[in-house]
């Protein structure tokens, strides 16, 4: 444990333990990440579970309280931008019948940045995908994470390319050439595509909204089966979409 570290510091380590992958966690393996001694990862939890930041589940495991989100939905992505998202692709999802994802970019620096999914819309003949609310995709392998990348700068796109690009797929672009290519030709069209390179069989269509006060670059795009992709038909039901998601925006 590092000297002088504090409880919001203690805090922030044992939430970071949770993942996708592990939504349910027991405190032996948040001793282990956390590095956090057995009596002071005990009152940690204790006071967390008590304040509904954390909560109790089967076999001695903890995992993300009501609490937490509540407040997460007190954040601009929910009351502002989701909300307003919502009939937009909620009229998506009735064109296509495919799913339909809202992202923002996140990350603390350019190298690190993914896309953030904050609203998904999905049906029973919808495409299987790994996305959910609250998760990330890669920049450079998901339609809404082409459509963000070609919303930066030279200077920004520099510092992103200094990490590597790893594969998704045997069709996933990872080489800063095939993808700069890629965000010429997304900047052209106004909207950006993959084909295979998140998920074998899935294509996806994405576009950015020009940006919007007070809210981190926007993306919404749609899911589809290669067999089903028509991009000369989709492209533009999402251009549409997210010029009006855009108008609202800025009302709101």
């Amino acid at each position: 444990m590092a000297e002088g570290e504090g409880v919001l510091e203690r805090t922030l380590r044992v939430l970071g333990c949770f993942t996708d992958d592990e939504p349910a966690v027991t405190a032996t393996t948040l001793a282990a990440r956390t590095g956090l001694a057995s009596s002071t990862l005990h009152r940690l939890l204790a006071t967390l579970v008590a304040e509904g930041l954390l909560t109790r589940g089967p076999g001695h495991t903890y995992a993300i309280g009501p609490r937490l989100w509540e407040l997460g939905e007190l954040s601009p992505l929910s009351l502002r931008l989701r909300e307003t998202a919502l009939p937009h692709m909620v009229r998506l999802y009735e064109a296509t019948g495919e799913n339909v994802h809202l992202a923002v970019l996140d990350g603390a620096t350019p190298a690190t940045t993914t896309a953030l999914y904050v609203g998904r819309l999905t049906g029973r003949q919808s495409i299987p995908t790994l996305s959910r609310m609250g998760g990330r995709g890669p920049l450079h392998t998901t339609g809404v994470g082409k459509a963000l990348l070609a919303t930066r700068d030279e200077g920004w796109l520099r510092q992103y390319f200094e990490a590597p690009l790893e594969r998704e797929t045997v069709n996933s672009i990872a080489t800063e050439q095939e993808l700069r290519a890629d965000i010429a030709r997304t900047r052209a069209l106004g909207y950006a595509t993959t084909r295979e390179e998140m998920t074998l069989g899935n294509v996806s269509v994405a576009a950015a909204l020009p940006r919007v006060e007070g809210l981190p670059p926007v993306a919404l795009g749609l899911v589809v089966h290669l067999a089903r992709a028509d991009e000369r038909r989709l492209g533009p039901l999402v251009v549409q979409a997210a010029k009006d998601l855009h108008l609202d925006l800025r009302s709101t």
